[in-house]
C-alpha cells in the first residue's frame, strides 16, 4: 500500500507550496545518499522526490486530493526534473549537504520575491459546470509610487552596504577537517540586497512596497469542482527591487444544488412520476444544466429505472484549464405513491384492481388493496401477498 504523500513530507493537507518545498528541502538534506549511509536512504530519497513532484504541482495535487494515488498513477517521475526543482534549488541543497563536511555554504542573496495570495470564490452548481468570469478585488503589495520601489525618500537614494560592499553576502573563513574553507552567508545588514536605505520613504516606510487594493477578472473554466485551486501567475505580491512577483491562487467552493448532483463528469437527477405515468408511459420535461429537454419513459417504468442523456453532463476539465468532451446526465425514476386518495381516485383504483383480477378488500392478510395494486404495478408481488401470480 503506497504511503500518503503528505505523511511522507510531514505536512498537513492544507500546507502551502512554500511549506511543502521547505519540508522537502529539509528531508532531502537528511536523506541524500551522499550524507545518509543507512540501507534505505536511497529508497526514502526517491519517495520524498515523488511526493514533492506531485504536491508541488497544482493540477497533480488536485487530482491526488480527489482520487488518491489512482488519480496520479504514472504522473510521478514522468518529467526530466525529479521533484519539480530548478537547477538553482538543487545547487542550494547539495551545497548545504556538502557543508556538513566543511564545504562551502551559501546564503540567498538579492531581493526577496513576492509572496503568494489565496482568494476563495463561491460558485453555484451551474457556474462551476459551465464556467464563469468573476471580477474579484483583493489586497496585495505593490510597488510604492513615491519611491518607485527603491525605499528611499524623494531626493535620496540607497547607498552601498558597508558590511558586504554591495555583494549581498558575507564571506568568512572556517576550519574543517580538509582545511580552511570559505563560508558564505546572506549579509544580515542589507538582507542580501547589497544596499541600505538611510532616508526611508515615508509612504512605504522604506520597504519599497505598499499594500493596496487591486482587481482582477478571473476566468473560471467549465468543469471546475469543489476544492480546486486555480493559479494566476504573477498576480500575488510584487517582489522587492524588481524580484519576481508571487502568484495568486483562487480556491473554488461549489454550493450544493437542490436538484443536480455530480459524479465525476456526470450529472445525477432523481425524478418523480406518479403511478399513472409509470404504468402508461409519458413524455417528461427534464431540466439540465443547459436547459430543459424532453424525455420519453415507456409504459411499465419501474422505480430506479435510469435514463441516460448523453453529452448533457459537465465538461471534462483538462490539467491545462481547457475542457475535452462532456459527461452525461443520468435520470433515475422514482414512482411516487399518493398518501391519500379522493373518493373518485379510490373508485378508479378499485376498478383497476378488479380489472387486474385482484380481490379488492380493505384489509387482507394485513395489507390493503392499494398496497397490493402498487405491488402489481411495480412487479414486486402478485397482489394477494402469497407470491403467486
Amino acid at each position: 500500500m503506497a504511503r500518503d504523500y503528505y505523511e511522507i513530507l510531514g505536512v498537513a493537507r492544507t500546507a502551502s507550496r512554500d511549506d511543502i518545498k521547505s519540508s522537502y528541502r529539509k528531508l532531502a538534506r537528511q536523506l541524500h545518499p551522499d550524507v545518509n549511509k543507512s540501507p534505505d536512504a536511497v529508497d526514502k530519497f526517491k519517495e520524498i522526490n515523488e511526493a514533492h513532484e506531485i504536491l508541488s504541482d497544482d493540477q497533480k495535487r488536485a487530482r491526488y486530493d480527489r482520487f488518491g494515488h489512482a488519480g496520479v498513477q504514472g504522473a510521478a517521475g514522468a518529467g526530466q526534473n525529479p521533484g519539480g526543482f530548478t537547477a538553482t534549488d538543487f545547487a542550494d541543497i547539495f551545497e548545504e549537504v556538502f557543508s556538513a563536511f566543511g564545504g562551502r555554504q551559501t546564503g540567498r542573496r538579492g531581493p526577496r520575491p513576492g509572496g503568494e495570495i489565496r482568494l476563495d470564490i463561491n460558485l453555484d452548481f451551474i457556474e462551476a459546470a459551465l464556467g464563469v468570469e468573476r471580477d474579484v478585488e483583493y489586497q496585495r503589495l505593490q510597488t510604492c509610487e513615491v519611491c518607485n520601489g527603491s525605499g528611499a525618500e524623494a531626493g535620496s537614494a540607497p547607498t552601498t552596504c558597508p558590511d558586504c560592499q554591495g555583494r549581498g553576502e558575507i564571506r568568512r573563513p572556517a576550519a574543517s577537517f580538509i582545511g580552511t574553507v570559505m563560508q558564505v552567508s546572506t549579509c544580515p545588514r542589507c538582507g542580501g540586497r547589497g544596499s541600505i536605505v538611510t532616508n526611508p520613504c515615508k509612504n512605504c516606510d522604506g520597504s519599497g512596497r505598499k499594500r493596496k487594493k487591486t482587481s482582477l477578472t478571473a476566468h473560471i473554466p467549465a468543469g471546475v469542482y469543489d476544492g480546486l485551486r486555480i493559479q494566476h501567475p504573477g498576480q500575488g505580491d510584487v517582489g522587492e527591487l524588481g524580484a519576481p512577483p508571487g502568484d495568486l491562487y483562487i480556491m473554488i467552493h461549489v454550493r450544493e444544488h437542490q436538484l443536480f448532483k455530480r459524479r465525476d463528469s456526470d450529472v445525477i437527477v432523481d425524478w418523480g412520476v406518479n403511478v399513472a405515468q409509470a404504468a402508461l408511459g409519458d413524455k417528461l420535461v427534464i431540466p439540465s444544466i443547459d436547459g430543459e429537454y424532453e424525455l420519453t419513459i415507456p409504459p411499465g417504468t419501474q422505480t430506479g429505472t435510469m435514463f441516460r442523456a448523453r453529452g448533457k453532463g459537465v465538461p471534462r476539465l483538462r490539467s491545462n484549464g481547457t475542457s475535452a468532451g462532456r459527461g452525461d446526465q443520468l435520470v433515475y425514476i422514482n414512482v411516487s405513491v399518493p398518501n391519500k386518495l379522493s373518493p373518485r381516485q379510490r373508485e378508479l383504483f378499485e376498478e383497476l384492481a378488479q380489472s387486474l383480477g385482484m380481490d379488492v378488500q380493505n384489509q387482507q392478510n394485513g395489507r390493503g388493496f392499494f398496497e397490493r395494486v402498487m405491488d402489481f404495478i411495480n412487479g414486486s408481488g402478485d397482489g394477494d401477498g402469497t407470491g403467486r401470480r
